[in-house]
């Protein structure tokens, strides 16, 4: 029998209005913006709710949105089918997305993951602030011929693969000269260059000092074993020891994701029915690419 797995995804799913229906509907996803706004020290449920996108956009405001956001989503589904989040054998979260999974897994509490995230995105905002730098993504070629294209365009500027999405999608993170460079390397050689509406080079290590900050974040945090494996973005492979976790948690701000070898492992261990949890359907997406016949499910709402 096919195992569950849950996806939780990153930044850049975000988008006005996302979690107001959810929140509206289930007291104890409305509980978690309460909980989130008491610790921010702001109102992100009505950034969530009413924008304005600018604001939620930002790297600061993105993150803490996404993860409170995915846990709603959560709630939602373990009120309407608690068998489905009981049924869950593992989980892998895209960069940001690692914090909600291990909210999930037990590892870490919600209040100890928000305040991560809240330093994770203001140490990445004040790195990308540093450098004026981006992420373009390569469609349409092969992960061989986007590093060597990669590797000419880092003629520009330093240049770094930054996420292995999927097949034939594939994200360079670097500075600005040296993305455009690719960008136009991509389209000459039958590909397709997609910029990115982000604040910097994120995995790469143009983000130092971010790991440093970070690293002293999850310092005052008593990880817990996961209760269910998770896959690490860093190496796409599955990890019990908390110290190992928060080892690798700081080097995923630096470390290309390995988002592609990450499915394919949940593959071999036996997923076969996949939830989404969270804004957008990026993630579905994604997993489409590697094989069109395995479900997947978003749960999240239409905002």
């Amino acid at each position: 029998m096919s195992k569950i797995a849950f996806l939780f995804p990153g930044q850049g799913a975000q988008k006005v209005g996302m979690g107001r229906s959810i929140a509206e509907r289930y007291a104890e996803a409305r509980s978690l913006y309460d909980r989130a706004n008491a610790i921010l020290g702001y109102d992100l449920a009505k950034l969530c709710f009413e924008g304005p996108a600018e604001e939620l956009d930002s790297t600061v405001i993105s993150q803490p949105a996404l993860f409170v956001t995915s846990l709603a989503a959560l709630e939602m589904l373990r009120a309407d089918r608690p068998e489905v989040v009981l049924a869950c054998e593992m989980s892998a979260g895209l960069s940001l997305g690692e914090y909600t999974a291990l909210v999930f897994a037990g590892a870490m509490t919600f209040e100890e993951g928000l305040r991560v995230v809240q330093r994770r995105g203001e140490a990445m905002q004040a790195a990308a602030d540093a450098t004026p730098s981006g992420m373009v993504s390569i469609l349409l070629m092969e992960r061989d011929a986007v590093e060597d294209l990669c590797r000419e365009a880092a003629a520009e500027g330093p240049l770094f693969v930054a996420n292995y999405l999927a097949p034939g999608n594939i994200v360079l993170s670097g500075v600005n000269a040296a993305c455009e460079r690719a960008a136009e390397l991509a389209e000459q050689r039958g590909g397709k260059a997609v910029p990115l509406a982000v604040a910097g080079a994120f995995h790469t290590e143009i983000m130092k000092p971010a790991d440093a900050r970070l690293a002293e974040a999850l310092a005052g945090v008593a990880l817990k074993t996961p209760e269910i494996p998770l896959v690490s973005n860093v190496d796409a492979a599955t990890h019990s020891d908390p110290d190992e976790i928060r080892d690798l948690l700081v080097r995923q701000v630096v470390s290309p994701v390995r988002w592609e070898d990450s499915l394919r492992l949940m593959l071999e261990l036996g997923a076969g029915e996949f939830y989404e949890i969270g804004p957008g359907r990026v993630l579905r997406g994604l997993l489409r690419r590697i094989d069109r016949n395995i479900p997947c499910e978003s749960v999240g709402d239409a905002a």
